[in-house]
């Protein structure tokens, strides 16, 4: 296939991603804060995620690459910081993803942004299946 083909293809489904998961950005504070408790895993915030987007949605981010899934930092992962409230002291979710990240750390201190890139990644993990 002509590599002038494939970039504009991967344009358009760049663009549908981004589109799509503004959508879903618009609606993540009313579908997760219906939620009292704050998901307190990875698998938890993962589930949660799963259940509120669409099909389009898990369609698009499951064909982007790996290496793509630091372009939602700003935009998925801005909602899930929120929506999961990973800026408040004490959060589970928080220690969670530390212990994922780095199991043999003697500190417990990890950025809410690199807890919401653990989430999208093990999003994108578990629609790869």
């Amino acid at each position: 296939m002509d590599n002038c083909v494939i970039k504009s293809s991967y344009c358009v489904l760049t663009f549908c991603l981004f589109w799509s998961l503004v959508k879903l950005t618009k609606n993540y504070t009313d579908i997760f804060q219906q939620n009292i408790r704050t998901p307190e895993t990875v698998a938890d915030a993962v589930n949660r995620l799963l259940m509120a987007m669409e099909g389009e949605q898990k369609v698009v981010l499951a064909v982007m690459q790996e290496k793509d899934l630091i372009n939602l930092r700003f935009s998925l992962g801005k909602g899930i910081r929120n929506a999961f409230r990973l800026y408040e002291p004490g959060s589970k979710l928080l220690a969670s993803c530390k212990n994922a990240i780095y199991p043999k750390a003697s500190y417990n201190v990890i950025h809410p942004d690199d807890t919401s890139g653990v989430i999208i990644r093990e999003l994108w993990r578990v629609l790869q299946i």
